[in-house]
């Protein structure tokens, strides 16, 4: 996707134990709902357990709240994206952010 290399885990755990063994990740993008807990419990423990390996934290979210987003945001989520999101969308997030894709 967008030239990043792209892993996949199917829940929480998985998707921890994934960024334990690839080690530094320059993005995260996170699913609101997640198996098992939601996205902010998700986004607080990757960010307590490694704050320095991953760079961007993005949440996806198909009905945004202003206070689960601002809830999300201080559990160190960088950004947000509203599902459906097209390309475009993401491109403008990831360079919000200071990412940019390549090819």
């Amino acid at each position: 996707m967008r030239g990043f290399e792209v892993t996949e885990a199917d829940n929480c755990h998985q998707a921890m134990d994934v960024l334990r063994e690839m080690g530094p990740a320059d993005l995260v993008l996170v699913d609101w709902i997640v198996h098992e807990i939601d996205g902010l419990e998700f986004v607080t423990r990757l960010r307590h357990e490694s704050v320095e390996s991953t760079r961007v934290v993005m949440l996806a979210t198909a009905e945004p709240g202003t206070r689960e987003l601002h809830g999300a945001l201080m559990a160190g989520a960088d950004g947000y994206l509203v599902k459906p999101f097209t390309g475009l969308q993401i491109d403008a997030k990831l360079a919000q952010v200071g990412l940019t894709w390549r090819l």
